[in-house]
């Protein structure tokens, strides 16, 4: 089950200053598909169901004669035999696999048009069935002659501008990683976000920084900042560091209480000393702070935040943006993501390479990470 940012808030009962604090100790369910089929719909319309074991986080890519279904954080099935109906649009089915992402790709005996929301269907668990997603389409023309991109995440609400509260690590007394050549992340990180800040706005948000100059904030304080204004999303941002000097590319972490591999770990450690906050904690609350935060609360937040650093890492990609080698989503126990508010800390790459070094100071790369966060934010779904 999913929800939006504030009904995550209603559920709990407690004022969001109390619950800015509390540990999160779940991360997104791996899914995992189960089944493919197709059959005959009235009106000359094809059904293609996918079955999964978690409800999906779901994406719809158009095509020439193809429509492909991409699934966040699912595991492929390589012993899958699609069932296909005679009579249906669906030529075959084949399934691709990009780090914890796979596309479910459908080829078409012709073109389509992009599916109404009114043809798309999340069924429940029944009997025997999983998590169905279910689409009915005919064949039609698309509204373009280019390929299209149309997500369960897809358009922004522009009756509504979401909230995102933007973090630019360190700052003041703490200055993060330093360059070999003496760049200071905090310097780096500011920039970025105040690029960042007017880009979202243009595009319709309503953004507001931890920090908008070079003072010292507390990890805390910057949770707290992001409950305060009832932000629908928080974004971290900060450059990395590494004793190996040819490691670059950048890399997104979200919060659980296990990280999700030693580097992960280190990274966390590192990044909670900067105001020397403990990562456990939990028992310091009282009882009644302490059970504000549902095992509900905790898998939707959490689930939301794997959804956005998912697409995060799949935006920065496309723009031909070095990746740190390893997974698309890291997690671990950072203290500055201990909020009810989804999110993801974003490393934008290595001031210990010379080379990334060099790249971070560039007002053109800079502009190039703002872009690419830009469309992972106007890609994400608020309020599914």
């Amino acid at each position: 089950m999913k929800f939006s940012r504030r009904a995550v808030l209603q559920i709990g009962g407690f004022g969001v200053a109390a619950m800015c604090m509390l540990p999160r100790v779940a991360f997104a369910a791996r899914n995992a598909l189960k089944n493919v089929r197709t059959g005959n719909q009235p009106d000359g319309k094809t059904r293609l169901v996918i079955e999964t074991t978690v409800k999906p986080s779901y994406s719809l890519t158009y095509s020439p004669n193809q429509l492909t279904v991409g699934f966040a954080n699912t595991a492929p099935n390589k012993f899958l035999k699609p069932n296909l109906a005679k009579g249906t649009l669906v030529k075959s089915i084949t399934q691709t696999q990009t780090g914890d992402r796979i596309d479910i790709i459908a080829n078409l005996n012709s073109d389509i048009a992009e599916i109404p929301k009114s043809q798309i269907m999340i069924l429940e668990p029944n009997g025997d069935n999983d998590y169905r997603l279910v689409l009915d389409f005919a064949a039609g023309k698309r509204s373009t002659s280019k390929p299209t991109n149309k997500t369960s995440k897809s358009s922004v609400d522009t009756s509504k501008k979401y909230i995102v509260v933007i973090d630019a690590g360190h700052g003041g007394k703490d200055p993060g990683c330093i360059g070999r050549n003496g760049t200071q992340e905090k310097t780096i990180v500011l920039s970025v976000a105040k690029k960042l800040k007017s880009r979202l706005e243009s595009n319709g948000f309503k953004t507001y920084l931890t920090r908008s100059d070079d003072r010292y904030l507390k990890l805390a304080e910057r949770a707290e900042i992001a409950e305060k204004r009832k932000a629908d999303l928080f974004l971290s941002l900060h450059a990395n560091a590494n004793p190996k000097r040819t490691m670059k590319g950048f890399s997104i972490y979200t919060l659980s209480e296990k990280a999700s591999d030693e580097e992960a770990k280190k990274l966390a450690e590192s990044e909670n000393a900067a105001d020397k906050i403990g990562v456990n904690g939990f028992s310091d609350f009282e009882p009644n702070i302490r059970s504000a935060l549902s095992a509900l609360q905790q898998h939707a937040v959490a689930e939301m935040s794997e959804e956005y650093a998912s697409g995060c890492s799949r935006a920065f990609v496309k723009s031909n943006i070095e990746q740190q080698p390893g997974p698309d989503v890291r997690h671990a126990p950072f203290a500055v993501l201990r909020s009810t508010v989804p999110g993801a800390l974003i490393e934008l790459g290595h001031l210990s390479n010379p080379d990334e070094e060099k790249l971070l100071q560039s007002a053109n790369h800079q502009d190039k990470l703002v872009e690419s966060i830009v469309k992972s934010v106007k890609n994400y779904n608020f309020d599914v």
